[in-house]
């Protein structure tokens, strides 16, 4: 089996927010659509009439910050972590609000107390690691009962890997070997029962893709993820999707 490029991640540097031929843009424009998805997950979750600051978010493999930093910005009290310090300084160099707890730590075993967040969050994360069962278990541990766990990864499937690993390789310029695995890629009912098994009741998934229209011809070839580039809610799981679950009482 090959061994997924993780390293990556400590390479980037600023370009975590500037590149424009790297995977990393990408990353940047589907965020433009999962963040105010999930901000309206936790609100309508935890009730709108919650102080956000009452509410503690864990921003699990969280990068350079794109979802940890427009979380602080609404308020809420977040702790993001991932294994990779150098992308951590970068999330923290990004961080308007300065107020974001960031701190290197393995998702298998996470350095906080059972029942600690209301919140934790897996962003493009899952398909990162060789064992996301036991992840999603340690994951529940430190969410508290009722607690909400939102996550994206990729459906495993043929279609999958021809557009998400092989498109992005073919027109992406700077996109690294090994950065994703087919055999690493979750079906929506794995990871259904992955939460069963963690305590925690999958609520809602929901697809995301590309607006092919909101790219210019021009760009197919060129290497470059253009600035105009938008991304979409979908019901169909077919590739990237995003979902939560809810842990019982």
């Amino acid at each position: 089996m090959q061994k997924i490029n993780n390293d990556i991640y400590d390479t980037y540097g600023d370009r975590w927010y500037t590149a424009d031929d790297d995977p990393v843009a990408l990353l940047r424009a589907e965020s433009k659509t999962k963040n105010p998805w999930i901000i309206e997950k936790i609100s309508s979750h935890l009730g709108p009439q919650k102080i956000h600051s009452d509410i503690s978010v864990l921003d699990v493999g969280c990068g350079a910050g794109f979802l940890s930093n427009e979380l602080a910005r609404h308020q809420y009290a977040v702790t993001g972590v991932d294994l990779s310090e150098e992308s951590l300084k970068v999330a923290q160099k990004f961080d308007q609000t300065q107020s974001v707890r960031y701190q290197v730590a393995d998702a298998y075993r996470l350095p906080f107390a059972d029942q600690s967040f209301d919140v934790l969050t897996a962003m493009d994360f899952l398909e990162h690691v060789e064992n996301p069962k036991e992840v999603i278990k340690e994951f529940s541990r430190v969410l508290r009962p009722n607690g909400l766990f939102i996550f994206h990864t990729f459906n495993r499937n043929p279609l999958s890997y021809l557009i998400i690993i092989k498109s992005v390789e073919w027109f992406v310029k700077n996109t690294p070997p090994h950065m994703h695995l087919l055999e690493l890629f979750i079906k929506p009912d794995e990871l259904q029962s992955y939460c069963l098994d963690a305590g925690m009741l999958a609520e809602e998934m929901i697809g995301i893709k590309p607006i092919f229209s909101s790219i210019p011809m021009r760009s197919f070839f060129s290497g470059i993820v253009p600035k105009t580039l938008e991304f979409e809610l979908t019901k169909k799981l077919w590739l990237s999707y995003m979902g939560s679950a809810v842990k019982g009482l």
